[in-house]
């Protein structure tokens, strides 16, 4: 039996996987699912097709043959703004957390529950559909500090003219600080939907990533404000001019 996520065209999902097994596993719950799948063995071949392929999530081995894993997600999040979940049977946190901090929207473990998997998916293809309907909102614009932040297509733009493309996940989580300022948050409020688990540090490492953005000194934040014990505070005024 079918389970579709929505009633659009079904969503595309790219699996980088060099097991055969695995890749068939992951297929064959993504279709159960009304996902469309294309399944590429290496990092040359994902990059190939990435020339013609416009996916909505890519979910990434780090254990490829060809291309450590982590780079190979480096290399899709220049070229695109796509989901992304890692997929590792490294043992080490430090790899998970690196993944994050590189623009990875989720981790998943080897051996993975497949419906965990599907779960993980769904959510961040959420958050993108979240996006893409803040394009349809009157407040498109957040203007803050010297920055710009478009939240219709998750750029970031300076008065200076540098310009960023954010991660799904660094976006959404600039969306809730920005709509909030002033205001203490706790880190389960800015996770969204995703369930935190009291070890869970990825919200530490999505505050990182931003600030290294933001920020003029990441070690000494002006917008974003760690309140120990507390969660963080967006310390700045936001203005949200009207388009047109």
């Amino acid at each position: 039996m079918k389970h579709p996520t929505d009633p659009e065209s079904p969503k595309l999902i790219v699996i980088v996987e060099d097991d055969p097994d695995v890749a068939r596993i992951i297929e064959q719950v993504l279709s159960d699912f009304a996902f469309r799948t294309v399944w590429c063995r290496s990092a040359a071949d994902l990059l190939r097709r990435l020339r013609t392929l416009a996916p909505d999530l890519c979910i990434i081995d780090l254990g490829l043959p060809d291309m450590d894993g982590l780079e190979v997600m480096q290399r899709v999040r220049a070229q695109s703004a796509c989901g992304i979940v890692i997929l590792t049977g490294r043992a080490h946190v430090s790899d998970r957390v690196m993944g994050l901090e590189l623009g990875a929207d989720d981790y998943i473990l080897k051996p993975f529950e497949p419906r965990e998997l599907v779960a993980r998916v769904r959510s961040i293809l959420r958050r993108r559909e979240k996006d893409k309907k803040a394009t349809s909102q009157p407040h498109e614009i957040a203007e803050f500090g010297d920055w710009r932040f478009n939240l219709g297509n998750n750029t970031l733009l300076a008065s200076s003219g540098e310009e960023h493309l954010l991660s799904t996940s660094e976006a959404e989580l600039l969306k809730v600080l920005v709509s909030n300022p002033n205001r203490i948050l706790q880190r389960e409020q800015l996770m969204g939907s995703r369930d935190l688990a009291p070890t869970d540090r990825s919200i530490d490492v999505r505050i990182s990533r931003l600030r290294r953005k933001l920020e003029a000194n990441p070690q000494g934040p002006a917008f974003i404000k760690t309140v120990y014990g507390a969660g963080y505070l967006f310390l700045a005024t936001v203005n949200w001019p009207t388009e047109g």
